[in-house]
This record gives C-alpha cells, sequence and structure tokens, in this order.
C-alpha cells in the first residue's frame, strides 16, 4: 500500500510540471541590460508599428491576455488615466496580445485608448520576450511588461504583475531609472 502512495503521488507530480509548463513561459525573458528583440506588427490603427521606430524614447511594451476582459481592462485603463505622466517622462505605452486588430480597434473605442495596442496573432513576440501562457494550441501573452531605455535596451522586467496598481509602479520605475 506503502509503494501505491509513492506511485500516486510521483504521477500526480509528474501531472503537475506538465500543467505548469503548458501554462507557463515557453522561453526566458529578456533580462534587464539585454537589447530588446526587435518586432513589427500591425496595430489597432490597421498599421505596421516597428519596435525601432521608437529609438531614442523610453518604451513601456506591456503584454496582456486579453482585450475585453477585467484584469485587462483595468491595467489598460489605469495606463489610459496616467497618460499624462507617461508623456511627461518621455514614455511611449505600447501593448500587446495575440488578439486581432480588430478586436484592439473595438477595445480601443470602447476604453476611449490613445496609445496602440499591437496584434501578435502568432504569438512571435510574445515567445521572444519570453511572455506566451497557454497549451500549444492556444497561446495567450503572459501579464509582463518590458521597460525599454532610449538605446533600445532592456532597463527593467516586470512579470506576472497585479493590474490594479501596475502603472504606478511603472511610473515610479521610470522615474529611478532616469535619475540614474
Amino acid at each position: 500500500m506503502k509503494y501505491i502512495r509513492y506511485i500516486a503521488s510521483g504521477v500526480v507530480l509528474g501531472l503537475g510540471v506538465l500543467v505548469w509548463a503548458a501554462f507557463n513561459n515557453h522561453d526566458d525573458p529578456p533580462a534587464v541590460g539585454d537589447q530588446a528583440p526587435e518586432f513589427t506588427l500591425v496595430s489597432n490603427e490597421g498599421t505596421e508599428v516597428s519596435l525601432n521606430e521608437y529609438r531614442g524614447q523610453w518604451v513601456v511594451l506591456y503584454f496582456y491576455p486579453k482585450d475585453f476582459t477585467s484584469g485587462c481592462t483595468i491595467q489598460t485603463r489605469n495606463f489610459q488615466r496616467d497618460m499624462e505622466e507617461y508623456v511627461a517622462r518621455g514614455a511611449t505605452i505600447l501593448g500587446v496580445s495575440v488578439d486581432d486588430a480588430e478586436t484592439h480597434a473595438s477595445f480601443c473605442e470602447k476604453e476611449s485608448l490613445t496609445f496602440k495596442l499591437l496584434a501578435d496573432t502568432e504569438a512571435a513576440v510574445s515567445e521572444a520576450y519570453g511572455s506566451v501562457r497557454g497549451l500549444s494550441e492556444v497561446k495567450m501573452s503572459a501579464r509582463n511588461t518590458f521597460v525599454i531605455d532610449p538605446e533600445g535596451k532592456v532597463a527593467e522586467v516586470f512579470l506576472g504583475v497585479n493590474p490594479t496598481p501596475h502603472s504606478e509602479d511603472v511610473l515610479a520605475t521610470l522615474d529611478r531609472l532616469q535619475t540614474s
């Protein structure tokens, strides 16, 4: 009987590891000091946006799971609420999820967003930033944020963020980074 419990424990542990691996990042995210992975994605406006267009500026690149969901809406509203603070710090906000450009356009219209949301429908950029969760057939972007400095290097990494205080955390980080 004791051996059956050990075998059952091993099976449960093995299944737990498989579930964890399926729902967590597939690649490691870039670290502070790394060159930010370049990309070109279609925006909510239907135009292509490349990270290199923002060289010389601070970029807040945030990944989120899905438009119109509660946590994502809170996070996005808070970035919009604090938009003047980001502008004052010379920072551009770019949101990325696996939703398509049309869904992003509807979300931007509903929430009166003035920053771009980018469609990563193949999850390639999310993967490059170690920000994918889900099974191979159903991928979503993980809730991670990368602050990219004017030279295109990752200056700060936020993994698994809490959407409610996140904008304030990013603003405080920008203040710290810009004064050092």
